[in-house]
């Protein structure tokens, strides 16, 4: 199968784009308190509906936080609309959410699993796309194994919650997230499927 790639040109494009990250970890811990109930002592949230963080690339949580911080001040014109998360981030400073996003990075996020009748199909998908609906493999930004890119921005997924990937991707497709890097995964995800999203959500669980 034809495997669908992006141009190398966009991802140098946005590497270049990356910032040096100046969070301080050991603060970053004594200000998680407020986000344990939902992501975990450590950031590996029992609740499937909520993401597992730990582990996650520095830059892309900072970059998170602070677009959910714009989407509070903005009413969600702007930014990442999520209703608990402006709760959370009203108080933040900027170095707040830095230290935040370096503790959470520091941690280990522990493996999901794979059910095994989606194993093929879903390899199929993440690895090869699929040519003739214009699906581009999700390797070709997140990696073999998942594990994105911090200067990308592009997220880790692998070992990620099986609802949280399902609720993300829809959102995505349907328009109601809107903070990715030129749009990119508003163009792959309006071509998914309900299946293919269920597909996708239950094979990176166990993604390694």
């Amino acid at each position: 199968m034809k495997k669908l790639l992006f141009p190398l040109t966009l991802v140098f494009g946005l590497i270049g784009t990356a910032h040096a990250f100046d969070g301080n970890a050991e603060a970053g811990k004594a200000k998680s308190t407020t986000c344990v109930a939902c992501h975990g002592t450590d950031g590996n949230s029992q609740v499937d509906m909520y993401p597992k963080i730990a582990g996650q690339h520095a830059s892309y949580l900072y970059k998170q936080l602070k677009e959910f911080k714009l989407g509070m001040e903005t009413g969600g014109k702007q930014g990442r609309d999520n209703a608990i998360m402006f709760g959370m981030v009203a108080g933040l400073s900027d170095q707040d959410m830095k230290d935040l996003a370096a503790y959470y990075s520091s941690q280990k996020m522990k493996p999901g699993s794979t059910p095994e009748n989606v194993i093929s199909a879903g390899e199929k998908l993440y690895r090869g796309g699929d040519a003739e609906r214009g699906i581009a493999a999700c390797i070709a930004c997140h990696g073999p194994r998942g594990n994105g890119s911090g200067l990308a921005n592009f997220p880790k997924i692998a070992f990620q919650n099986a609802t949280y990937l399902k609720t993300t991707l829809t959102e995505f497709r349907d328009g109601k997230r809107a903070n990715d890097p030129n749009g990119m995964m508003r163009d792959i995800a309006k071509k998914l499927t309900d299946a293919d999203i269920e597909l996708l959500s239950q094979y990176l669980g166990g993604l390694h």
